[in-house]
């Protein structure tokens, strides 16, 4: 019984020590992306670098994915050209990369209409509390599989410009 014990224990602690490494942060040393393009109908993000493309991804979207962000709370997904401005690693969507938005132009638009633009659009994982919420379950980020985060955590750096189409 006392082997028995001894083994329980160490396969225990292996599944422990397994389970206590952080596979969130990878290192990536392909090609240098240049540019994240997001084609919003399709539901797709490819990450360029150049002219060509190094990896594709299925995407969800914001709950009103149709049209350009306008005003805060419209659940919609800006259109336009912005830029990788900041990192989270302790996101409650597991791991998130910020998009500059609103512009000066998007910030014009709302306070025309008496309103306020938005912001904290991200790239970014699965809601860590809830997981997966099936299609267009954002508030107007850009989600994709934490496997699929982890890896653009890695290879997308700050300033890469963001693309996003209609």
């Amino acid at each position: 019984m006392t082997g028995f014990l001894t083994r329980l224990l160490f396969l225990c602690s292996i599944f422990f020590l397994v389970g206590c490494g952080d596979p969130k942060f990878i290192t990536y040393d392909g090609p240098e992306v240049t540019r994240v393009a997001v084609y919003k109908e399709a539901r797709v993000m490819l990450l360029y670098s150049g002219d060509e493309i190094i990896k594709g991804h299925r995407i969800d979207l914001g709950f009103g994915p149709r049209g350009h962000k306008q005003f805060e709370g419209d659940g919609r997904t800006p259109e336009g050209r912005y830029e990788i401005d900041r990192r989270n690693p302790e996101s409650s969507f597991y791991l998130s990369l910020g998009i500059s938005y609103p512009n000066a132009e998007d910030i014009a638009f709302a306070r025309a209409a008496g309103k306020e633009p938005g912001g904290d659009i991200f790239i970014h994982g699965q809601a860590n509390r809830f997981g997966k919420r099936g299609p267009d379950w954002t508030a107007g980020c850009i989600a994709v599989t934490n496997d699929e985060m982890r890896q653009i955590y890695a290879m997308v750096k700050d300033g890469t410009v963001v693309d996003i189409y209609p």
